[in-house]
């Protein structure tokens, strides 16, 4: 019997798969990860939602009556792009230098998803398990979570008992994160000469007006003691075809993350109201914040697990960024939601790219022991 991968040797397969997004291209590091699972004994479900995008939903049974719902690990496979700046190592060699592994997606996220298989593949060989353990590997996560909402479209999804998201957070046990609504506010004018303003209607006026009541619009809620308050920034604007022109069309993007207390269809008709109905709001990216309360009993017993293994107190904190745990977590009951990676926060989506391998082994520990209390 050959020695069971560790978590290097895994995360370090999983970088050499070209997986940027676009276009994907992530169906052979789908195909192999699944050759692992089902000689682990696991049972797969594949979801294409698109040509070569998968989904994978990999399944342990359990071996008694169960006594609840699964415990669920997830994490996506597609990375971002590599940016303009060149790197100084081959972003899908595996380079391994002064404890660092180098590579597109090392930390966000296929260290982590490296973990979890590794903990479950341990957990395989239990000889009793009185629930289910299960993954759920998407695509198409970088470019809004359109794997795992094709994946909420189906009914390939039951209820979880509790859902453990890999994402980068440095071995820190976060029991959440906002949620983000980007938008294009687009602004209709009419155009005309530019010798002749009045004869047209400015486009460009009209987002200016936009922006200045955003820059003074007040979210009207109290900030969470955890998420804290949510945020608006105007990150881009779109107008105008020649300066001799009235122009007849603005876009301004604007990007919000919310918080606990709010829904982000509250957040667009509140918007809608401030801004008038002449200024239409076209959704880009829609994610809802997701959140677990650190009284929750399942969380204290993360925060215990994870001060035990990792030998540090636990903090409770939330994250900036958003996860598919947006789609999941509704999909799948709302269950007490884990977000926690190896990967380092700050590198994910930068030139070159690294995590630090001593975090992988103790994240793989924490989610091994994780599963084992769900199992037993």
């Amino acid at each position: 019997m050959s020695d069971p991968i560790t978590g290097l040797d895994l995360t370090r397969r999983l970088v050499a798969f070209d997986t940027i997004n676009p276009p994907g291209n992530e169906a052979e590091c789908f195909r192999y990860l699944a050759g692992l699972l089902e000689h682990g004994g696991y049972q797969l479900t594949w979801h294409d939602w698109r040509p070569g995008r998968p989904n994978l939903i990999a399944r342990l049974p359990a071996t008694e009556p169960a006594k609840h719902a699964p415990l669920v690990y997830s994490g996506h496979l597609d990375t971002v792009p590599l940016g303009q700046a060149t790197w100084s190592e081959d972003p899908f060699a595996g380079e391994v230098k002064d404890g660092r592994l180098y590579g597109r997606g090392t930390s966000d996220m296929k260290a982590g998803v490296a973990a979890f298989v590794v903990a479950a593949l341990r957990l395989a060989v239990e000889p009793l398990r009185h629930a289910e353990i299960q993954l759920i590997i998407t695509s198409g996560e970088e470019t809004g979570c359109e794997g795992a909402l094709a994946l909420a479209q189906t009914d390939l999804l039951g209820d979880a008992a509790a859902l453990i998201i890999a994402e980068p957070t440095d071995n820190r046990a976060l029991c959440g994160h906002k949620g983000a609504l980007w938008m294009n506010l687009v602004h209709e004018g009419v155009t005309a000469h530019g010798s002749m303003p009045d004869k047209g209607r400015n486009a460009i006026f009209a987002a200016i007006e936009s922006i200045d009541r955003l820059r003074r619009h007040d979210f009207g809620v109290q900030a969470h003691q955890v998420m804290g308050g949510p945020t608006l920034n105007v990150g881009n604007m779109q107008a105008g075809l020649n300066v001799n022109s009235v122009p007849d069309l603005a876009r301004v993007g604007v990007d919000i993350r919310s918080v606990v207390g709010q829904t982000n269809a509250g957040i667009r008709e509140d918007l809608q109201r401030l801004l008038g109905e002449e200024v239409r709001l076209e959704p880009l990216t829609d994610m809802d914040n997701v959140y677990t309360d650190f009284d929750d009993p399942w969380m204290k017993s993360v925060f215990a697990t994870t001060e035990e293994i990792l030998g540090a107190a636990a903090e409770v904190a939330t994250a900036t960024y958003f996860t598919d745990a947006s789609v999941l977590k509704p999909a799948m009951g709302h269950p007490p939601t884990l977000i926690m990676g190896p990967g380092v926060m700050a590198m994910a989506h930068q030139t070159d790219e690294y995590c630090e391998i001593d975090r992988l082994d103790p994240c793989i520990d924490v989610f091994t022991q994780l599963g084992r209390d769900h199992i037993s």
